[in-house]
């Protein structure tokens, strides 16, 4: 079964919701703005829900999970301005046909563990969070009862990059520098406050984590632990190809890598470039858990 776990798909109502704004994150037309970042043409057929299922037919796609982009900073807003966003984005994601399914998204200004149950038991596929609510023991204390709902369903997170501070930087600085550094601290927060609290929770984590699993040597010289890899603890492939997925493999194994193209018009690529051995292991011996995909 061919599956991407990362992919964004603005329907109709949460495109109308963001246009409705006066304030980031708004849409005028289609030119997105964000609060502290240049505004941003957004391309219509990336949202284009005939041109996104063809393109997954063609692609081979059997099973594609949409995600709210947390970059917009929605979970983060007053409840009274993330409700319509929220409500919006749910209502679409329950509405995609085949071979499209959804995470569902949460406020994070008032934990509402109530209004998550709602969505699940509407089959929604887990939930994703920003990065910048579990980078430390103060986010998973906040987000306690909706990683234990998760963890009591049998359910994954998702943890994709949040909102990027301002800088005059080039366009491409946020997916390069504060996406890659939240992943990294999201992944060791997991580590060392998240795994302990939630023992049975699936998690992924997207861009290959920042590529923070790479780092285990240097975990290990500072008492960290060696050779630990977390079997409930997955990383997705966005954005990253050969020489990345490669050192993650080695760091972390086969069968804890995911497929995410991140973008949503990206084609996968027909190979990783890995050698023969290890593209038959990627094809084969664990398909749900590791795809190919590229940003």
């Amino acid at each position: 079964m061919g599956i991407d776990v990362h992919q964004h798909l603005w329907g109709p109502a949460f495109l109308d919701a963001l246009r409705r704004r006066t304030t980031a994150p708004r849409l005028d037309g289609w030119t997105l703005h964000l609060a502290g970042e240049a505004p941003y043409e957004v391309d219509p057929a990336a949202h284009d829900l005939r041109q996104r299922t063809a393109a997954a037919a063609e692609d081979g796609f059997e099973l594609i999970l949409t995600s709210l982009s947390a970059p917009l900073g929605i979970e983060w807003l007053p409840p009274e301005q993330a409700a319509p966003l929220l409500d919006a984005y749910h209502a679409d994601a329950l509405a995609l046909p085949e071979p499209f399914r959804a995470w569902a998204a949460a406020g994070l200004a008032e934990i509402d563990t109530a209004a998550l149950a709602r969505l699940l038991d509407q089959g929604l596929i887990g939930l994703q969070l920003p990065a910048t609510a579990l980078i430390d023991a103060a986010g998973y204390e906040r987000c306690a009862p909706l990683l234990a709902l998760l963890e009591e369903r049998g359910l994954p997170l998702f943890v994709h990059p949040g909102t990027a501070p301002a800088e005059e930087a080039p366009a491409w600085w946020p997916a390069l520098v504060p996406y890659v550094q939240q992943m990294h601290a999201a992944w060791y927060a997991f580590r060392a406050f998240g795994r302990p609290r939630h023992p049975g929770l699936r998690v992924c984590f997207a861009l290959l984590a920042g590529l923070a699993p790479l780092h285990g040597e240097r975990l290990a010289a500072r008492g960290g632990g060696r050779g630990q890899v977390d079997r409930q603890a997955y990383v997705e492939t966005s954005s990253y190809g050969p020489r990345a997925v490669d050192g993650m493999v080695r760091a972390i194994g086969i069968d804890t890598i995911v497929c995410g193209s991140d973008r949503p018009y990206a084609r996968p690529p027909t190979s990783f470039g890995l050698g023969d051995a290890a593209e038959h292991a990627i094809r084969t011996a664990n398909p749900q858990r590791l795809l190919t995909g590229k940003d």
